[in-house]
């Protein structure tokens, strides 16, 4: 087995080796310079052929013959064995006086260092591997039944305690409400008395958690005293009235910082949702229903989570702080009923606003958190419900002022991650959809919306944002319903009604308005990659085109009807949308001649204006306007089929 000690021996005879050749090299290069011949470096013998060189240099060597008598020559001796000699190699000089013998010796390092970066590679390979392990494939980790969680060691005693707590809680609450009923004690004295027990539990929590047998206990008693704590501050500040608002505000949330800094220390998520849940849920009873106060109250507790939110990834801790605060002001507002308040919509921005503030920031440090998310999209709910029960002016500015700042977050978009730009860009828009519906009414309101939906669908087209584009989809969807069913309804090119002409120039309005609409979204959704060309997916072209003709034929009309008031009018409307529709078919059917969705499309727009001729204009006009409806359409279609033909024929 070769060790280190061959590996050195083996080395340090290479660079030997390369030595000597290097002193070979310049001892030929010395004679050159010096012009003499150099002499004949004597060169390593095999023991084999030693003998036979000595027995060549000791024969005889062939005589000139000379001029002289032969004379006998003695017999040649016998060659005698040698024993081997050893190579002799000539010695370097002390001194080396040639311009490259530095580069010589960098040479001769270099090629030592790769001798052994070699010979250490090959010891390398040589070591035995470790046998690869078989594949296993991917096993997901069994799931713990509840059974199993409560069966399992220490689970019941886990489960006593924290159940012991929850009761003591609201045994403690039933006293300080019955205390109050009874006139029991006075109020100073409940005050004191409550937070003497908070601050017992918590002494004794905290006793106990120096031993690991006794934290269980602990992490309860310590929940418990915290939460008595917070509602014993409530108490004082809503039904004593000893502490003012802002003063009970603070000391509340220097409680509940306090609780979740010591839930943090004691690295016990647990005992941070037990602290969180302590305290909002119990507090209705303190300030006996759903009020501003309250909702003020649960604000404290869910900004006094956010350090903890920040600096823990604990998702119950964040939907405990954060959910009740929008509950409580829901029920704030429906208690307070039509009219509102100033204090009930106050509170309910304000749950309105923290919520989204705090969403944002915990998205910021830990995109798509789930529970942050979830957070982010109920944040505006108890603002624009607020505002449904305020007057209209009041109700315009609580939702254009959510809009403003749910857009805003949307705009800022591109510096956040994950969902939260998109979801924040959603809520904007219902917001603004709001604000829309209590701002305007009448023709103007589905007008507006269904101008909305074009201008969201241009935004789509520049941001490429699929969010804007959807939202353009509901305001047009929505203003189109609107439309239909007051300004353009399908009534209008049936029945010959005495309209005034501001309701007719509406009606043109949001005609104009569903035309461009049905032309925008879909080209912009075709430019975005939503939708394929009208030859690969004719389905969501042709709706389109059904609702430009209708939005189309609902223009003419009204354009006519302004024109010609009355009977006339109509008809005229009606004989120009038969020729609008032939003369648009023409015109698809030249552009269609490489394309085979407008192809189509002219085709269906040819068959439409023949039934529309047939089953309408037929019975429905009389007299010149159903003659020149048939011979203007026949003539364009006529003049359409002999222009097809031509351009089908020079192809």
């Amino acid at each position: 087995m070769t060790t280190d000690g061959d590996v050195l021996l083996r080395l340090a005879g290479e660079i030997d080796d390369l030595g000597r050749r290097l002193a070979h090299v310049g001892t030929e290069l010395r004679t050159v310079q010096s012009g003499t011949t150099p002499e004949q470096p004597q060169t390593e013998q095999t023991p084999e052929q030693a003998p036979q060189e000595q027995a060549a240099q000791q024969a005889p060597q062939p005589q000139v013959p000379q001029q002289q008598a032969p004379q006998p020559q003695p017999a040649a001796p016998q060659p005698t064995p040698q024993p081997p000699q050893q190579p002799v190699y000539p010695q370097p000089p002390q001194y080396f006086p040639h311009p490259h013998y530095q580069q010589a010796q960098y040479a001769q390092q270099q090629y030592a260092q790769a001798q052994y970066q070699q010979h250490y590679r090959q010891q390398q390979y040589q070591q035995p591997r470790p046998p690869q392990q078989p594949y296993r494939p991917y096993q997901p980790a069994p799931k713990v039944s509840l059974a199993e969680r409560l069966t399992k060691e220490g689970a019941g005693s886990r489960l006593l305690a924290w159940v012991g707590g929850a009761v003591t809680l609201l045994g403690i609450v039933l006293l300080l409400v019955l205390a109050i009923q009874r006139g029991w004690f006075g109020p100073l004295p409940r005050v004191i008395v409550g937070a003497a027990l908070g601050l017992t539990l918590v002494g004794i929590g905290l006793r106990l958690h120096r031993t690991p047998a006794g934290r269980t206990g602990a992490f309860a008693l310590a929940a418990t005293g915290i939460a008595t704590l917070y509602l014993d501050a409530i108490a004082a500040t809503t039904i004593f009235e000893y502490l003012p608002a802002y003063a009970g505000l603070a000391l509340g949330l220097l409680i509940a910082v306090g609780g979740l800094l010591l839930a943090v220390r004691w690295k016990s998520s647990l005992l941070g949702t037990a602290v969180v849940l302590g305290s909002v849920v119990c507090a209705p009873l303190i300030t006996q229903g759903f009020t501003p106060e309250l909702v003020a109250f649960l604000l404290v507790v869910q900004a006094a989570s956010t350090p903890v939110q920040l600096r823990q990834s604990w998702p119950s801790v964040a939907v405990a702080a954060g959910i009740p605060p929008l509950v409580a002001s829901v029920f704030s507002t429906a208690f307070t009923g039509l009219g509102g308040s100033a204090a009930n919509t106050a509170a309910a921005l304000a749950a309105g606003g923290l919520g989204l503030a705090l969403a944002v920031v915990v998205t910021i440090k830990r995109p798509g958190d789930a529970a942050a998310l979830a957070l982010l999209g109920a944040a505006p709910a108890p603002a624009l419900l607020a505002a449904l029960f305020l007057p209209k002016t009041q109700a315009v500015i609580v939702t254009a002022s959510v809009a403003l700042v749910l857009l805003g977050v949307w705009a800022a978009g591109q510096w956040l991650n994950g969902w939260t730009g998109d979801l924040a860009g959603a809520a904007g828009l219902l917001a603004a959809l709001q604000t829309t519906m209590t701002l305007f009414d009448g023709s103007a309101r589905s007008a507006i919306l269904i101008g909305e939906g074009v201008l969201l669908a241009l935004v789509a087209l520049w941001t490429k944002k699929h969010v804007a584009l959807f939202g353009g989809l509901g305001f047009a969807v929505i203003g189109g319903i609107i439309a239909l069913a007051f300004d353009v309804p399908p009534t209008l090119f049936f029945l010959v009604k005495n309209r005034a002409d501001g309701d007719l120039a509406a009606a043109l309005l949001v005609a104009v308005a569903i035309l461009v609409v049905s032309i925008t979204l879909p080209w912009v959704a075709h430019r975005l990659g939503l939708f394929k060309a009208a030859s690969e997916n004719v389905v969501p072209w042709l709706f389109a085109g059904v609702c430009a003709l209708y939005g189309a034929g609902a223009m003419v009309l009204c354009g006519a009807l302004l024109a010609v008031p009355g009977r006339s009018g109509f008809l005229l409307g009606h004989v120009v949308i038969t020729v609008s529709w032939t003369v648009a078919a023409l015109v698809l059917l030249i552009r269609g001649i490489s394309v085979v969705g407008l192809r189509v499309i002219g085709l269906v727009l040819v068959g439409a204006a023949v039934l529309k001729l047939v089953l309408f204009d037929l019975a429905a006009l009389d007299g010149l306007a159903r003659v020149a409806a048939f011979l203007c359409a026949g003539l364009v279609l006529l003049g359409a089929g002999t222009r097809y033909a031509k351009l089908v024929a020079s192809r």
